[in-house]
């Protein structure tokens, strides 16, 4: 239960910032470090293997969105890649000695927020405002409050479903090395930190395309 709590690393006033803050601002503090190393001196030609290798991985993470997303939502891929590369690297702290800070119910709240807003901007653009208020009433009026409902019950499904599963892979893994310590956590590791773990973004990022592609249509 100890390990489950999400504990106040210091205070700023009258906020307090938690252990999962702390850790996020950890994980894209590696992120922009990343970008900033891998994408120094770049060339038109006779380009460089760690260019080719930065090129091969975004030509294949913007083919992934972008075969989910379709063409009409093309503009968000670079915001659904960030995403994920941040749920990836979130989820699999807990190798590195850190609490994932994808267990704490704020931090997951807030990505599936963005995500939602952003669901609603992309039907408001593509559809204009009265184009999207009128999908409200689609495909006949007398459903028009349970897709208001749909504002409310898609991002606390993205939230939980985030947040239950990162959860539940911290717990089993506390439970396994409190009953084996040795040996056996690090075969389950390779599972349950990173197979469950970029799983876990894999599925956030693919449902809010699909939300994005159902606005944008």
């Amino acid at each position: 239960m100890e390990e489950m709590q999400c504990e106040t690393i210091f205070s700023i006033g009258p906020v307090d910032v938690s252990e999962g803050v702390v850790v996020s601002w950890i994980v894209m503090a590696v992120l922009c470090l990343l970008a900033f190393c891998m994408t120094r001196g770049l060339k038109v030609d006779h380009i460089s293997k760690r260019q080719a290798a930065v090129e091969l991985a975004v030509t294949k993470l913007e083919s992934l969105i972008t075969g989910m997303i379709g063409e009409e939502g093309v503009q968000y891929v670079p915001y659904l890649v960030t995403v994920l590369l941040f749920i990836g690297l979130s989820n699999i702290m807990g190798v590195f000695g850190f609490k994932p800070p994808t267990k704490e119910l704020n931090v997951t709240l807030a990505l599936a927020l963005m995500s939602i807003v952003l669901v609603q901007i992309a039907g408001i653009r593509a559809k204009g405002v009265k184009g999207w208020l009128k999908a409200f009433t689609s495909p006949i009026a007398i459903v028009t409050p349970f897709n208001i409902l749909d504002l409310v019950t898609r991002p606390m499904s993205l939230c939980m479903r985030l947040f239950g599963n990162v959860l539940g892979a911290f717990v089993i893994m506390e439970l396994i090395e409190s009953v084996v310590p040795a040996v056996i956590p690090t075969v389950f590791s390779l599972y349950f930190d990173f197979f469950d773990g970029l799983l876990q973004a894999y599925v956030f990022v693919f449902l809010t395309s699909v939300y994005i592609k159902e606005a944008v249509e």
